[in-house]
């Protein structure tokens, strides 16, 4: 079958849409999260730190949800993992909208995370199962497109909604997601490579053993060190993109405002990615989007002027979204079906460890006082040592059948 002619399929294009909207939700809830956390700053007088943790607490359920639904995936099927990661995070998401204090909205946001870094690895590892091989990049980078199409979400939420309506409102709209699941329940079924598999399933200590063994050792040690320095970074510098902007003396409004148009700047980068990565290979795309986003970081951190803050916001978005998107094609392509999902959810588990430490580090330093061109300059590092990772030790997938 002909790549235009399979992309005329309307099966496939059903699951990558339906797909796509369950992601798109994720980012939102997580976009959300970054808005809700400037205005709690000012509704519930928050520190630095307390920010810092209050974020680093939602990827703390992240790491968890990852870990625990990969390998759930693998032994229960895509599908049933999807679903109830997707209602986990939903339900959480709603009740945040209740939490009258700031410890029972940190339990909350545990368990948001939870569903929200379980549904990732599986969504992608689900939609990587069910394309041919040469398309199987660019659909996996076409589905972390609705990423930035939730991020565009939670950014109108924030400028619309928080204002006029307040936070918990946004958390509200938040639950949303969960009566989606009852039409996702009859709208994708698991990946022919998972249905058709015809031997035994695998222990969890029988599926982690292998994505250790010495198969699969380099890639697991490469993944693990990429999913950690872009993760780290991710979330260092997006969960405080508005308060950085509060913080550069910008109103709340006009942070949200530029925020907003930063966001819209991740689709061309995806879109660009996903061109790319069928025709340059994995690790081209994932080598030069990230050594363009640690420039892009370090000119963000220096920027002083208000056209200068958002052009580098603009290709700071471009090339860290276009990044992920190539990050999560490749991430499945290095194992098999047996242990995909294992290996995907435990490579953006330790991944979210950094997403733990990156939010609550830049917490750290605006409370001691120190400035943003130093704070972003320790994301340029981690992002140019998972690029250089990637260049020396990472395998090429591009066209390879599993």
């Amino acid at each position: 079958m002909s790549k235009a002619a399979y992309l005329r399929e309307p099966i496939q294009r059903k699951l990558l849409f339906s797909t796509g909207l369950s992601w798109l939700f994720d980012a939102m809830d997580v976009g959300i999260i970054s808005f809700v956390v400037a205005a709690l700053a000012v509704d519930w007088k928050l520190s630095a730190q307390q920010i810092g943790l209050l974020t680093a607490i939602n990827s703390i359920g992240m790491a968890v949800g990852a870990a625990v639904a990969g390998s759930l995936a693998d032994k229960y099927g895509r599908k049933a993992i999807l679903l109830a990661t997707l209602l986990i995070f939903s339900a959480a998401s709603g009740l945040s909208a209740l939490a009258t204090s700031f410890v029972v909205l940190c339990v909350l946001r545990f368990m948001t995370g939870f569903g929200l870094g379980g549904e990732l690895p599986v969504a992608s590892t689900l939609v990587s199962e069910s394309v041919p091989a040469d398309q199987r990049g660019r659909a996996v980078v076409l589905l972390e497109s609705f990423w930035a199409c939730g991020w565009i979400a939670a950014a109108l939420i924030a400028y619309f909604v928080i204002p006029n309506y307040g936070w918990r409102a946004a958390f509200i709209i938040g639950a949303l997601p969960a009566f989606y699941a009852i039409y996702l329940r009859r709208a994708i079924q698991d990946s022919p490579r998972y249905t058709g598999q015809r031997s035994r399933k695998l222990s969890f200590g029988e599926r982690a053993a292998a994505v250790w063994s010495s198969k699969h050792r380099q890639s697991t040690v490469t993944l693990w060190i990429l999913w950690f320095m872009v993760v780290f970074s991710y979330y260092g510098i997006f969960l405080w993109l508005p308060t950085v902007m509060v913080l550069k003396g910008f109103g709340l409004i006009k942070s949200f405002q530029y925020v907003f148009i930063m966001t819209l700047a991740q689709l061309p980068g995806y879109f660009t990615a996903a061109y790319l990565i069928e025709k340059f290979g994995r690790k081209f795309v994932l080598v030069s989007y990230l050594l363009l986003t640690a420039a892009s970081a370090l000119w963000f951190g220096a920027a002083e002027t208000e056209g200068m803050l958002i052009v580098s916001g603009i290709c700071l978005s471009f090339f860290n979204l276009g990044a992920w998107g190539a990050l999560y094609a490749y991430t499945p392509e290095l194992y098999p079906t047996s242990v995909r999902s294992t290996g995907v959810g435990l490579a953006a588990a330790f991944g979210r460890i950094g997403g733990i430490i990156g939010p609550y580090l830049v917490g750290i330093l605006v409370a001691r006082g120190v400035v943003m061109s130093v704070i972003f300059m320790v994301f340029f590092v981690a992002i140019v040592i998972g690029a250089l990772v990637v260049l020396f030790f990472g395998k090429e997938t591009k066209g390879m059948d599993y």
